[in-house]
């Protein structure tokens, strides 16, 4: 996997789930980490308030990062909002909030961070299988938020690539958090969804993560890769 010795990352929502085990594995590889969140501080590392929906709080969060490090070399664009239902239940208003944060704070705060950005810079977001495939009725709201975030990556790919900066996205399947536990109401069905038949761990989606952060990312940009234990095939 490599080290990441020096390299200063920020990892948005990362105070649990996902995102605390991607900030935790940066770390553990030698990286300066700042995460942000809006509810719950972190009890270690350099945490910023911010609220995702709020596109200036994205953008400072960013400029924050690169301030308090010098710069920034890794940016992980994990916030995000979860709303599913019925569609009658799902209108204006959540569609604008969805992809204010799943869409829009991702897109301002790759926008920000590339300008602190040199050679091997990492833009890395966190997508989901239902990009790809959306099992049950009332997705269509989230689904269609991370399927714009990969077009919106492969986008920035393009953007980036002559600076040596690379952007992906990795889509995570079923995994162990507390929003989605593995002893959930619906998690035996969900686990059969897989090819493997479990759960995944953040500590496996975050492995991914830092492989693209390290040298071994280096010539993988404009990439959508799952990481679902099979949900997808």
């Amino acid at each position: 996997m490599g080290s990441l010795e020096d390299k200063a990352a920020l990892v948005t929502g990362g105070s649990r789930g996902i995102g605390a085990a991607v900030a935790g594995k940066l770390a553990a590889l030698g990286a300066r980490v700042a995460v942000t969140y809006q509810n719950t501080k972190p009890d270690n590392g350099f945490a910023i308030r911010a609220d995702s929906a709020d596109p200036d709080a994205v953008v400072a969060a960013v400029e924050e990062t690169a301030v308090h490090f010098g710069r920034i070399d890794v940016l992980v664009n994990n916030a995000a909002v979860f709303q599913v239902g019925p569609l009658e239940d799902l209108g204006a208003a959540e569609f604008d909030h969805t992809m204010a944060v799943n869409v829009r704070a991702p897109y301002l705060a790759a926008r920000a961070a590339a300008r602190h950005m040199g050679q091997g810079g990492r833009i890395i977001s966190i997508g989901s299988n239902v990009a790809v495939h959306a099992p049950f009725p009332g997705f269509a709201l989230y689904s269609a938020s991370k399927t714009a975030l990969i077009g919106m990556s492969k986008g920035l790919a393009r953007d980036l690539g002559p600076r040596g900066i690379t952007v992906n996205v990795v889509n995570p399947g079923p995994t162990d958090t507390d929003l989605n536990p593995a002893d959930g109401p619906m998690a035996e069905q969900i686990r059969g969804l897989t090819a493997l038949g479990r759960y995944g761990e953040p500590e496996e989606i975050a492995a991914v993560v830092a492989a693209l952060a390290g040298e071994a990312g280096a010539y993988v940009t404009g990439a959508s890769i799952n990481v679902d234990g099979g949900f997808t095939v």
